[in-house]
């Protein structure tokens, strides 16, 4: 009703030369407007609501002595009094009664059969109706979409109260829509049905549900898959698990798509249960088709990650665990560590990278620091210089680079702290010293010992296989060279703690560093904490378990079955290339022999294909990707080679082309950049799956069919 006026039987509307005024928020004053308007059914509406939707045209309020002109402005104690008393006849309230009445008077007569005439005008008249409630349906789904699209806030923060002085977002685009002359709208009270927050809320459910039917049809049309879950989330203060499904198209493209938000609460048993109920039951996944899984995850929430891995294992072997390449691969094993000393190194490193990317003048700072730690090393000085200017925290080596750069970061951080020429702002010196205050931790000194000497024994294996296809390949057949060399580290540790420990009492020392047991501990004043020794302590509560955690995990990830299929990739023609001496095995391949089109023919047709590209003339280039192989025109002449190559795309240890590679950087964008009392975990589908190609249509007969009766339903 904000376009109109709301007294009985007034036409006026927002064009018209007479102004509109709000109903006003004062309870008294309200209610006297009420009664002067005698609008009976609207008694049970707060002064809000009707502040909010409802107007009074100028024809209802008395001009000025010296003035015919209708007025434009009202005071705050200004009243209506101008009103028809024949407005009570067309009062809803009395109508009603007045229609019983007769009603009563005439019960008991002898009821006239409706002429077809008759029966045909009712047809048509509700054929209208419900037209143009599919019309007004529509245009709620088409502004909602809009805002989705775009990351705008729907409704108000669920923190922040609302201010009953303006309108949220969706009202605001919806009473523009009616300005504009939006017919679907207009045939509606749309401020009562389309802004209530049951039916925003309703409205928005029937849009995620689309949104994602869309993609597992996607899914489902292109055969296998894979689940592929990021770090856990919080959004309006509960946790969820994000799910991504990686496939290969039909134009073998491969593909990813973000599916939505598990809620991520519950004991471990009880919630992968949950979980895989979920996704099959509500989201309609077919888990027969799942042929790879991968899981990034913190140390808190691990173990429930690991439960359900095993369990979607358990009910589905051939979902093989694979390893997932957001992260390199040594800060995705220690991210998986609920160890307190590598967790503290984890936090850190984060809160160092967002730390120097808030001015790169805190960069040139610790540029300088490192000039005054290395002051006759110009190399040495140069190399780590070039190295800071980079997201030097994610890389292969982030835990041997941290360490050789850990002097000029505390010197850095403390000056930056001390804010003597009052350059920082009081964020900046806060932060450095949340920062300043880890570095100076024994705690911590002793995690980045540890895991660099762990992780360094994975370092040229964890960067081939994140590397481009001959990498991988290569990378593949050294993983039990790496499996041997943790063993002789955890056969031995007694020795290799003993070695760690003095480098990290020996870097304590230069930068006047005491070697203690961890704050959290000496916080809890147990009772035997003065007996216990710092390197002995830190041998079983560090040391031990993150070498065997880090064995443990690379032989979990990098299975018999995964590393044959990853060895697959030798049928790329850039690896034929390397490897002309041998025909690609076909043992490898029988890894897939379940879903391949033809077992039979294997042994014949990968002779050919191996024929085929180790035949090629000098100079000439041959593919060198997974993506560049399945593009080449006559692959589709070897079924069984494409089925293999298909079943390699939707891996999720191989990293997507950046063509390919969206669905994760929307996800990371929508994160980052929404607010968290913005955030929600419907429109999150839609504005990340963007390009889905929804259906305005679909998604109102999905809403009728749902909510029959509307609001109410």
């Amino acid at each position: 009703m904000q376009n109109q006026c709301a007294a009985p039987n007034c036409t006026s509307v927002k064009s018209d030369l007479y102004s509109l005024f709000r109903f006003p928020l004062d309870a008294e004053r309200c209610k006297m407007w009420l009664e002067k308007c005698q609008r009976e059914d609207l008694k049970e509406k707060s002064p809000e609501h009707l502040f909010r939707y409802y107007r009074l045209c100028a024809k209802h309020f008395e001009t000025s002595d010296d003035s015919s002109d209708p007025i434009t402005v009202i005071n705050d104690d200004t009243i209506p009094t101008i009103f028809d008393e024949a407005n009570k006849l067309q009062n809803p309230q009395i109508k009603r009664t007045q229609e019983t009445d007769e009603d009563t008077k005439t019960k008991g007569r002898k009821k006239i059969k409706k002429s077809n005439v008759e029966v045909h005008k009712e047809e048509a008249t509700i054929t209208s109706k419900e037209d143009g409630y599919k019309d007004y349906l529509r245009s709620l789904f088409e502004a909602l979409v809009l805002l989705g699209e775009q990351n705008i806030p729907v409704t108000w923060s669920s923190t922040i109260k609302q201010d009953t002085i303006g309108l949220n977002n969706f009202e605001a685009l919806l009473e523009y829509r009616i300005s504009c002359g939006d017919e679907g709208l207009k045939k509606y009270d749309v401020n009562k049905e389309g802004c209530s927050s049951r039916h925003l809320k309703q409205l928005i459910e029937v849009c995620e549900r689309c949104i994602r039917s869309k993609v597992m049809e996607e899914v489902k049309e292109n055969g296998f898959f894979s689940l592929i879950t990021d770090d856990l989330v919080k959004i309006l203060q509960e946790w969820y698990l994000p799910v991504f499904l990686r496939y290969v198209d039909d134009s073998n493209y491969q593909r990813e798509r973000f599916v939505g938000f598990l809620p991520f609460d519950g004991d471990a048993d009880v919630l992968s249960e949950k979980l895989l109920s979920e996704m099959i039951d509500e989201w309609g996944l077919n888990m027969d088709q799942c042929r790879g899984q991968a899981h990034s995850c913190s140390g808190t929430h691990f173990a429930k990650i690991k439960a359900f891995a095993a369990k979607l294992m358990e009910k589905y072997p051939m979902a093989m665990l694979t390893f997932q390449p957001t992260q390199a691969l040594n800060i995705s094993l220690a991210n998986d560590m609920a160890l307190s000393g590598v967790q503290l190194v984890i936090s850190t490193l984060k809160k160092i990278e967002s730390f120097f990317d808030q001015s790169p003048l805190l960069c040139l700072e610790l540029e300088h620091a490192i000039s005054v730690i290395y002051p006759e090393k110009e190399e040495k000085a140069k190399e780590l210089k070039e190295t800071c200017c980079t997201s030097w925290t994610r890389r292969h080596d982030a835990f041997e680079v941290t360490l050789e750069l850990l002097e000029a970061l505390l010197l850095c951080v403390d000056s930056v702290h001390d804010n003597e020429d009052l350059r920082w702002s009081d964020q900046i010196t806060y932060d450095a010293l949340e920062i300043s205050k880890a570095l100076a931790d024994f705690e911590f000194i002793m995690a980045l010992v540890v895991l660099k000497n762990t992780m360094i024994l994975l370092r040229a294996f964890a960067k081939n296989i994140q590397g481009e296809a001959t990498d991988i390949y290569f990378a593949a057949g050294s993983v039990k060279a790496v499996l041997h060399s943790l063993k002789e580290v955890a056969d031995n540790i007694d020795v290799y703690h003993e070695f760690w420990t003095e480098e990290a009492v020996n870097l304590s020392a230069t930068m006047e560093i005491p070697v203690e047991l961890p704050r959290s501990l000496l916080r809890k004043h147990q009772s035997d904490v003065g007996t216990l020794q710092p390197e002995n302590y830190y041998k079983e509560h560090l040391t031990v378990p993150v070498v065997n955690n880090t064995l443990k995990e690379v032989g979990e990830l990098f299975s018999d079955d995964h590393l044959k299929a990853l060895k697959c990739l030798s049928l790329v023609p850039a690896v034929i290339e390397q490897n002309k001496a041998s025909q690609p095995e076909e043992e490898n391949m029988l890894v897939f022999k379940n879903d391949i089109p033809n077992v039979g023919s294997l042994t014949a047709e990968l002779h050919c294909w191996w024929v085929k590209w180790n035949k090629k003339g000098k100079g000439e280039s041959l593919p060198s990707t997974l993506q560049e192989t399945l593009q080449q025109a006559d692959v589709k002449f070897f079924p069984n080679m494409l089925a293999v190559l298909r079943l390699l795309g939707i891996l999720p240890t191989l990293a997507l082309d950046t063509s390919c590679d969206v669905a994760f950087k929307r996800f990371k964008t929508y994160m980052h950049n929404t607010p968290d009392t913005a955030k929600s975990k419907s429109l999150a589908l839609l504005n990340i799956n963007n390009d889905v190609g929804y259906d305005l249509d679909s998604m109102v007969d999905i809403y009728m069919k749902t909510y029959p009766n509307g609001e109410d339903a």
